[in-house]
């Protein structure tokens, strides 16, 4: 399954969706190498990783069938 991605990383990636590469099986290796690929995300004040539509920690570990989407900052009226 692909990563999700809404907003600013949007923006920054220029895609919607990412492939996620197989060496990543946890949400702190997916931040370093979503980083690692597109710096300009570090400058989003808080990004935040979703797996299952969950709000994940870092050591949430991540499957092959997971859907996973990148949150970055929102705002609101």
């Amino acid at each position: 399954m692909g990563i999700l991605l809404f907003g600013a990383a949007k923006d920054i990636a220029g895609v919607p969706v990412l492939e996620k590469p197989e060496h990543i099986r946890d949400v702190a290796t997916l931040r370093d190498w979503l980083y690692e690929a597109y710096p300009s995300l570090r400058q989003l004040r808080s990004v935040m990783i979703a797996v299952n539509r969950a709000y994940a920690a870092d050591s949430q570990v991540i499957s092959a069938t997971d859907e996973i989407a990148v949150i970055p900052p929102v705002s609101g009226g």
